[in-house]
């Protein structure tokens, strides 16, 4: 692969991790950047040397500016975005923020994780609302077909994850913001596997709640996770927490949310992960979305025509669109022995979990399974090293 627009030589040499280990588990974290780290141990330094406050003081235009650039990155505005400490918590600022009565309808995918799935299970328990698991189409994405039937005027949220933990699938997350603007219903978005891997623009895809998280194809520090809140969305939701940083006290017994995004957030912050979450999203967008998305994706399509070509070895990956996250299985061997194996050669990767996809799970029997997942900064011979350690597993 010959791709100009992304200079993988001088990526690897600015992140230390390459030089040590073949890391194929960017959907699990990505590795970081020297820039990133400058940022976070400067200013972690400044803490030590002026004091917590005074350092988040000094650095407010820094930290402005990374509500801007995350805001940039998804095509919303900065006051539309509100910082957690990681992806869950994000989500479930919005999520929980729904209100929900009896006899109300969420509707999701078979692809959805597993903690929103519990998520909406506690709240269908507490509520009287129902969850309608939305079928997948020949191809095993969601079927917009479906999902158009089944909303109705009982229907409150459509909560969908954009790219699932447990492979490779690119859900047609448009399509769905279509289906979800004609009727006038929320649509929360989960973009944690997709955000930094491709192009997300709010606007295209037409959610009104989208989560993501630093740590995976972002590569930024992990214990970071951010909410984007469509503006006109916002009096359609009732914040589940408020605090001194969401609201402001009246004076009286009562209180008013903050304008924007913020009413989601609390007032303490890890201020150094938030910069060093700054500093991989402006890589990211200096380096272009489309130019990540363009190598990413090749070198997932690569491991998994390798991994297809390799007698006894299967990919399980569904969906129209596929993209870097490359699930396996290996006849005759455990899915934990054959990722142990893999970490003993120095490769990076990890498995998935049937818990972990509940929906997922109801009707396909192939969880566990081995989930590799290469990155811009990756090359094709760790693809091929990846390969070798498991076609010469013994079986």
């Amino acid at each position: 692969m010959h791709d100009r627009a992304v200079d993988v030589d001088a990526l690897r040499a600015l992140t230390p991790g390459c030089a040590n280990r073949v890391h194929l588990n960017n959907a699990g974290t990505g590795l970081l950047a020297q820039p990133t780290l400058d940022v976070m141990t400067g200013y972690l330094r400044r803490e030590a040397e002026i004091g917590g406050y005074e350092a988040a003081d000094a650095a407010q235009d820094d930290i402005a500016a990374v509500y801007t650039a995350v805001a940039e990155l998804v095509g919303g505005a900065p006051d539309e975005i509100a910082f957690f400490d990681n992806a869950t918590h994000a989500w479930n600022a919005a999520f929980y923020s729904v209100p929900l009565g009896p006899g109300d309808r969420i509707l999701t995918g078979r692809a959805e994780y597993g903690s929103n799935v519990l998520a909406y299970l506690q709240v269908a328990k507490r509520t009287g609302a129902e969850v309608v698991v939305v079928p997948n189409d020949e191809s095993g994405q969601l079927d917009t077909a479906a999902l158009a039937d089944l909303v109705d005027e009982r229907t409150r949220l459509i909560g969908v994850s954009h790219v699932p933990t447990s492979g490779g699938l690119v859900n047609p997350a448009a399509e769905i913001g279509r289906i979800a603007r004609e009727a006038g219903v929320l649509y929360l978005l989960d973009a944690t596997q997709s955000v930094g891997q491709l192009p997300v623009d709010v606007e295209e895809i037409g959610c009104d709640l989208l989560s993501a998280t630093g740590r995976k194809f972002l590569r930024g520090p992990r214990g970071t996770g951010f909410l984007w809140v469509r503006s006109t969305a916002l009096e359609r939701l009732d914040p589940y927490v408020a605090e001194i940083r969401s609201a402001t006290w009246d004076g009286g017994r009562g209180f008013t949310w903050v304008d924007g995004a913020r009413r989601f957030e609390s007032w303490e912050n890890s201020y150094v992960n938030l910069l060093g979450l700054g500093a991989a999203v402006r890589q990211a967008l200096d380096l272009g979305l489309d130019a990540i998305a363009g190598r990413t994706l090749a070198l997932g399509a690569q491991l998994r025509e390798r991994l297809d070509a390799l007698p006894g070895v299967s990919t399980h990956d569904l969906g129209r669109n596929r993209c870097a996250i490359v699930t396996a299985k290996v006849d005759g061997m455990p899915t934990d022995d054959v990722v142990a194996e893999l970490a003993r050669a120095g490769v990076n990767v990890t498995s998935t979990d049937p818990e972990h996809t509940q929906f997922d799970t109801e009707v396909r029997d192939v969880h566990p399974l081995v989930r590799l997942s290469p990155h811009y900064y990756n090359t094709e011979a760790e693809l091929d090293r990846g390969t070798e350690v498991i076609a010469g597993l013994p079986r």
